[in-house]
């Protein structure tokens, strides 16, 4: 019974700790880039784009294939960085919680 209520606080105390990360996250911002910097795309923390930069020296008729591959390449980037970044955070909010492999976490 002990080891329950053990528990039972531990979950308590993650439901906090989650609220404040899920603030923390919202606020969070990651950049991808793709060319060199020539395309850089800004998400936010809930996979928003907030911004998009290109480099003016890619404004040519014959370089728009290559241009919209390197926006998708800095998307993926930014993405790739955010998604890294939200795991690091879960794992620290969840260690020493017995969580079996595979289970999705409601966040």
């Amino acid at each position: 019974m002990k080891d329950i209520m053990g528990m039972m606080g531990k979950i308590k105390d993650m439901q906090s700790k989650m609220e404040q990360m899920q603030d923390e996250l919202a606020a969070l911002e990651c950049e991808g880039v793709a060319g060199g910097g020539i395309v850089s795309v800004r998400l936010s923390g809930k996979g928003q784009m907030l911004g998009l930069k290109i480099d003016p020296s890619m404004f040519k008729e014959d370089d728009v294939e290559i241009l919209e591959d390197l926006i998708v390449a800095a998307h993926n980037d930014a993405k790739g960085k955010l998604e890294t970044t939200v795991a690091e955070r879960t794992k620290e909010l969840t260690a020493g919680l017995p969580i079996p492999p595979g289970m999705k976490l409601p966040f």
